[in-house]
């Protein structure tokens, strides 16, 4: 086994949550390190929609990805309709592989080193952590050392489960799926068409390009999936499928907490209900920097209480929305709902967007 210098932070995994992290640590003027066994760009099944607060939260950290703006969220049931237009500026549709190639160079250009490791054991002591960590299909094992790790290797955490730091959740599988498609957007909203049992999130991504996202709590192929969607499956009918069909899941992922020692869960590592809400991204870079400012200020145990203040209206509004789709007679009045108060709509909308 191979020794490496020592960092105060050491994060675990180089997606959106774990870069921010990263980032924000730098420029706090720690020594930070990523370990991330995935090359660059890594790829996520996800709706590729960044809320304006998200936007924002990039901006901040310097990076300033290329993308489409889009002006808000428009819901659509059969021949029900309703736009909600933000308030608090534009949201960004964005490529997976373009949000992470964007946050990994500026975490380049702030000296974090990206180390091709994944982290599978963590030891504890009072002064730091030891990191156990494999090189991509290699079995020299290295050790790193710091006196922080950052746990943010994704939904269904190994670290987490590791330090058993897994919880229950208790409600049924729901799982996402996505594809992109050769073909001009309709509209400046990302759209959310409904179905009896799933959602389809078109997503414009350039004027040529639109991203689908299916999310479901079915186990079945996309195209069939997407037969529920009769309308939008016509639209796409003569589009040439740009992209294969990437999948994640099951969404809902809970953690006891979100701190163990000298180890902090971030991003969806930390916690997940669903992306209904399409906030994701946005949490993750938010909960990134509560993360950072809990170790400048000294007060690591802090952490897990400003997650979830952080949270809360998300944690509450997705598991209403989820509640109410659950059941088919108020499922079926979601769209018609908002369409009907649009005011309500639009504020529901724009309480999500300043995440």
């Amino acid at each position: 086994m191979k020794a490496v210098p020592d960092v105060d932070i050491l994060v675990a995994g180089g997606g959106p949550a774990g870069l921010a992290a990263a980032l924000h640590a730098a420029r706090a003027g720690f020594s930070v390190a990523v370990a991330e066994p995935r090359p660059t760009p890594v790829d996520k099944a996800c709706g590729e929609g960044l809320m304006p607060g998200g936007v924002r939260a990039l901006h901040a950290l310097g990076v300033h990805p290329p993308g489409l703006p889009f002006a808000g969220i428009r819901y659509v049931q059969g021949r029900h309709t309703a736009d909600a237009r933000f308030r608090s500026g534009t949201g960004l549709a964005i490529r997976r592989t373009d949000l992470h190639h964007a946050l990994a160079d500026a975490a380049a250009k702030a000296g974090v080193p990206i180390l091709p490791l994944k982290v599978t054991r963590v030891d504890q002591d009072p002064s730091g952590v030891t990191a156990y960590a494999t090189p991509q299909a290699a079995q020299v094992r290295e050790l790193l050392r710091a006196r922080w790790l950052v746990a943010a290797d994704g939904l269904h955490s190994p670290l987490r489960r590791a330090l058993g730091l897994d919880a229950p959740t208790g409600a049924p599988a729901r799982y996402g799926l996505r594809r992109h498609y050769a073909v001009a957007p309709a509209s400046e909203f990302v759209e959310v068409h409904w179905s009896a049992r799933a959602e389809a999130y078109l997503t414009p991504l350039a004027p040529d390009l639109v991203g689908v996202a299916l999310l479901t709590c079915e186990r079945a192929p996309y195209h069939r999936q997407l037969a529920a969607f009769p309308a939008l499956a016509a639209r796409l009918a003569d589009a040439e499928p740009v992209t294969d069909v990437r999948g994640a899941g099951p969404l809902r992922q809970a953690a006891t907490r979100r701190r163990l020692g000298r180890v902090l869960l971030a991003g969806d590592a930390a916690g997940y209900v669903d992306a209904v809400t399409g906030e994701g991204v946005a949490l993750a870079l938010a909960g990134a920097e509560a993360l950072v400012s809990c170790l400048v200020r000294g007060r690591p145990e802090a952490y897990d209480a400003a997650w979830l203040r952080l949270t809360r209206r998300y944690r509450l509004l997705t598991g209403a929305l989820l509640g109410a789709r659950r059941h088919p007679a108020t499922a079926r009045r979601i769209v018609p709902a908002a369409a009907r108060f649009p005011r309500v709509f639009t504020a529901a909308v724009d309480a999500v967007a300043r995440t």
